[in-house]
């Protein structure tokens, strides 16, 4: 990297990930296309990850954004995900979940640290817009990251 180029001018890199025991991955594969073809790095896992392998993804894929996608309840898994991103340091990535998730647990999420759940019917400018914002918010955030 040229010693002018901030991390600011470094391309946003995103995880897409589903974890828990959901394997219906067809609205992930799209969003994941998506943020590819808007210019976006993107890295995709296959359905059902763990979450300390989501975390150590986090690391080695040096992401701005973790988007996960459910369809299940396993939604309700995401509030363990952000607590081992904070215990691994990652809180300076920003989590977003898309997918079903009932009106009644979308606060859980938010309040588990979650940036923004995308539900049904989201658009595709909405979606890449918001996370490009995040990418940028994540990468001006200072990462407080410890190495065993």
């Amino acid at each position: 990297m040229v010693e002018s180029e901030s991390r600011e001018a470094i391309i946003p890199r995103v995880l897409v990930t589903k974890i828990g025991l959901d394997g219906h991955d067809r609205g992930s594969r799209i969003v994941a296309a998506w943020l590819r073809d808007s210019g976006m790095e993107v890295i995709y896992t296959a359905p059902w990850q763990k979450i300390d392998t989501v975390v150590k993804l986090t690391q080695e894929e040096d992401v701005d954004v973790l988007a996960v996608s459910s369809l299940a309840t396993d939604h309700l898994l995401i509030p363990k995900l952000m607590a081992a991103l904070r215990e691994a340091g990652y809180q300076h990535v920003k989590v977003v979940v898309g997918g079903i998730v009932p009106d009644a647990d979308e606060a859980i999420l938010l309040d588990s640290g979650v940036s923004r759940v995308f539900h049904t019917g989201s658009t595709k400018e909405e979606v890449v817009q918001r996370i490009s914002e995040f990418a940028e918010e994540a990468r001006k955030a200072p990462a407080v990251v410890t190495f065993d």
